[in-house]
C-alpha cells in the first residue's frame, strides 16, 4: 500500500511524538485534524448519519489517538489506522444513538490483528493513571464519553448538567490531559 508525502510527513511527526517530541505531535495534530474532519464528513454521508455528527466524532478520534497512539505500528502506514479510528468511532457514535449500522467484513478484513494484551493493560493504566489527575465532573465526563463510549446527552442526564456543559468540560478536560502528557 503506498502513503501519499502527505501522510509519510505525518507519520514522521507521530513517530517523533510517540518518543516524547511535544511540536512534532502539535504539529501532527494541527494538520491531521483538518483531514480527518473531512473523512468524518464523508462517513457520516455515506452512513447516512447528520453532518451535525462529524465534529463529535472528530473529537471523539482526536481522544483516540492521543490515548492509543502507542497502538499504532510505526512500520506500517498511517493513513488505514486513521481510517479505521474515524468509521470505528463513527460507527460507535451511530450505536449509542439506535441506528444499526453495517459494516462490510472486506472493509476492515486488513486491519484485524490480534491484541496485545501486554499493551492493552499498559494502556489502561497509563489511562487511568492520566484519569486520576482530572478533578469531578471532568474525569467522570471523559470516562463516561471517551472511554465508556456513552453520548453527551447520556452523560449529561446522569451527571444532571446541561449537554453545553458536557461538551466545554470535555474540552477543558482533554486539554488538561495534554497538558499533563506534555509534563510528563
Amino acid at each position: 500500500m503506498k502513503q501519499s508525502a502527505r501522510e509519510e510527513e505525518w507519520a514522521d511527526w507521530l513517530r517523533l511524538a510517540i518518543k516524547g517530541d511535544v511540536q512534532a505531535y502539535n504539529r501532527f495534530l494541527v494538520a491531521v485534524t483538518p483531514h480527518l474532519r473531512r473523512m468524518a464528513r464523508r462517513r457520516c454521508d455515506q452512513y447516512g448519519a447528520p453532518a451535525s455528527e462529524a465534529e463529535d466524532v472528530v473529537q471523539e478520534v482526536l481522544l483516540a489517538i492521543h490515548l492509543k497512539r502507542g497502538t499504532w505500528d510505526p512500520a506500517r502506514p498511517l493513513g488505514p489506522w486513521l481510517t479505521t479510528i474515524v468509521r470505528n468511532k463513527l460507527v460507535d457514535s451511530l450505536r449509542r444513538r439506535g441506528r444499526q449500522v453495517s459494516v462490510p467484513i472486506d472493509d476492515v478484513s486488513d486491519f484485524l490483528e490480534a491484541g496485545d494484551e501486554t499493551h492493552e493493560a499498559a494502556d489502561r493504566l497509563d489511562t487511568e493513571t492520566m484519569l486520576a489527575q482530572l478533578r469531578d465532573p471532568q474525569r467522570d465526563i471523559v470516562r463516561s464519553i471517551s472511554i465508556e463510549g456513552a453520548g453527551i446527552r447520556e452523560t449529561a442526564a446522569r451527571l444532571k448538567m446541561t449537554e453545553g456543559a458536557v461538551r466545554v468540560a470535555l474540552h477543558r478536560a482533554l486539554k488538561s490531559l495534554a497538558a499533563l502528557y506534555r509534563s510528563d
